[in-house]
């Protein structure tokens, strides 16, 4: 048995948020001149990244994580540590009584002081768009290197999260992403991948992202990245197509069936097993390989896959009160893990996907709106409806009790 059941690693940074409430709905732009003072509200800190975002939210889930990161030998990594230690005494009693193996959730982290820690202002002022200061600090310096492979090799599942917010990940071809995936494999774990929209003007938006995914994508058995990453990274002319007749750069309501069978399709081409792509408020798509490929996983991995062959599932968003959506993908990743650690069916791990990306946009910050998994399967099983999501092409069919639409895989 191993000791955890998700090791979660990757991007980890700390988050500011100044307080900007004061300004009125959609002037704060107005007032930001040159040598000018403002007044602003007390600053509020936690962490980002899938580091602390879905490895909290699967603690949160009832789940035994390991959380590993890489952080600055400064003051912003001390308030990293700080903010990570503030979880310990919950982390401390995650062993799950569910589980066989009391080992309890764990943090992480490798300090360098060759760079700063990695941190994100956050400009959140009434009425206007979200405005990002982002330094990648010791995220761009994570290598092969950094990574403990005794902890992965005591966990269940392999989680790493925002390689194009890493350079490291994404120089030399990925060549340190496929080490960390090949050698992940190798310690007899699910892995499983989640990705990041770069700047398209920016070191990483001008990487070959095909040649990385070819030379990762064979080690990865779930990867997860949303439709504008995907699109973006392993199809840039349909992506292209689709910006151009987007409103407000949005092309997610332009997404069809044709669009994921073409990307999914790539992708399982370069070596890709279970594609979970992202498609915001219009909510998930599953693809999973044959009987064959589903059966080598289940040889190189601890869970059974009963039914998982041959499945495609969209799934719309539950309906829920909109707060804020940061984290909400993150967090869709960590349902999906908990379903898939609880041995459940394919339907109901998407389900659980979903459901915990609705609770998640219910609260501003990434982890408040999180609840716990008995109350989230409660909360399914209420009754809770989803949005409506008409597909009008042969072969897909409307599942009454899951409220998503089927077809099968080929």
């Amino acid at each position: 048995m191993k000791n955890f059941d998700v090791f979660v690693g990757g991007h980890l940074a700390l988050e500011v948020y100044p307080g900007l409430q004061t300004f009125p709905p959609g002037t704060f732009l107005d007032f930001m001149k040159p040598g000018k003072l403002l007044y602003v509200e007390n600053a509020s800190f936690c962490t980002g990244g899938p580091v602390s975002n879905t490895g909290l939210a699967l603690h949160k889930l009832g789940l035994r994580v390991c959380l590993f990161g890489k952080v600055g030998k400064d003051d912003f990594g001390a308030i990293v540590k700080r903010l990570m230690e503030s979880h310990s005494s919950s982390l401390a009693k995650a062993t799950s009584q569910e589980n066989s193996v009391k080992t309890r959730s764990i943090f992480s982290l490798v300090s360098t002081d060759e760079v700063g820690t990695s941190y994100t202002m956050n400009l959140s002022p009434p009425g206007i768009d979200r405005i990002f200061l982002h330094y990648p600090g010791a995220n761009n310096t994570f290598t092969y290197e950094d990574v403990d492979f005794d902890l992965v090799s005591k966990s269940r599942i392999f989680h790493f999260g925002y390689p194009p917010l890493m350079r490291g990940m994404f120089a030399d071809r990925g060549e340190n992403l496929s080490k960390i995936m090949q050698k992940a494999k190798e310690c007899g774990v699910f892995t499983s991948l989640d990705m990041a929209l770069p700047d398209p003007n920016s070191e990483a938006g001008q990487a070959d992202w095909e040649g990385i995914l070819q030379k990762t994508l064979p080690f990865v058995d779930l990867f997860a990245p949303s439709i504008e990453e995907i699109l973006y990274m392993a199809d840039r002319e349909l992506y292209q197509a689709l910006m151009a007749d987007a409103k407000n750069g949005d092309i997610i309501p332009l997404i069809a069936p044709q669009h994921l069978h073409r990307i999914c399709d790539r992708l399982s081409e370069w070596g890709a097993k279970i594609l979970l792509i992202k498609l915001g408020e219009r909510g998930l798509f599953l693809q999973t390989p044959g009987i064959e490929q589903m059966e080598n996983l289940k040889s190189h991995c601890d869970f059974q896959f009963e039914g998982w062959e041959n499945q495609q599932i969209w799934s719309p968003c539950f309906k829920a009160d909109l707060v804020g959506a940061t984290g909400s993908g993150d967090a869709t990743i960590a349902g999906f893990l908990s379903g898939l650690i609880r041995s459940l069916s394919v339907d109901e791990v998407v389900q659980s996907a979903v459901a915990v990306g609705a609770c998640c946009v219910e609260a501003l910050d990434t982890l408040s709106g999180i609840r716990e998994w008995e109350e989230t399967s409660r909360r399914i099983d209420s009754g809770w409806e989803k949005h409506d999501l008409g597909i009008d092409e042969p072969g897909w069919n409307r599942s009454e009790q899951y409220q998503h639409w089927k077809k099968r895989n080929k």
